[in-house]
């Protein structure tokens, strides 16, 4: 009967986390990006005070682990135009210069640190290129000049 108990609590802080959390946040890039912001590198705990004080702390573990799973996989299973959509969704929702942001982004690789830790090292990998491809294109994009500013055509893609 214990593991039906946790199983329900864990369910019920995934629907609460979803609907008052998640929900507010427009793209899938942003919601992996805020699921993993809640999770300490150091020792894989998650931490979510609102979630604290309404729920046994394992159910929050592991609600927000599967959330973050979920996430995770979620975003894999888009295609890849949709993907971009959803990067520059998430990119338009933070603050600064687009560029800037786009820059610091491939250079840094924040976007490995997202990952949950325990996802199989292909989605990984797959993960990683799909990222790494958009960011990429993102900012070829940027530096194609506008019409006007530049005598030859653009390089071709």
């Amino acid at each position: 009967m214990e593991s039906l108990e946790n199983y329900q609590q864990t369910r019920r802080v995934v629907e609460d986390f979803t609907a008052r959390t998640l929900a507010a946040i427009p793209s899938e890039f942003g919601k992996l990006l805020y699921v993993a912001s809640l999770c300490d590198l150091s020792s894989g705990r998650y931490q979510h005070d609102g979630l604290a004080a309404r729920f046994p702390a394992e159910a929050v573990q592991q609600a927000l682990g599967f959330c973050h799973q979920e996430l995770f996989l979620r975003l894999l299973e888009m295609p890849l135009e949709q993907q971009e959509w959803d990067l520059r969704t998430c990119l338009a929702s933070m603050e600064g210069d687009y560029s800037t942001k786009l820059r610091r982004l491939r250079e840094t690789e924040f976007y490995r640190s997202v990952m949950p830790v325990d996802s199989p090292v292909y989605l990984r990998e797959l993960y990683v290129s799909n990222v790494r491809t958009l960011l990429d294109l993102l900012l070829e994009e940027r530096a194609i000049p506008g019409p006007g500013t530049s005598p030859g055509p653009p390089p071709g893609r």
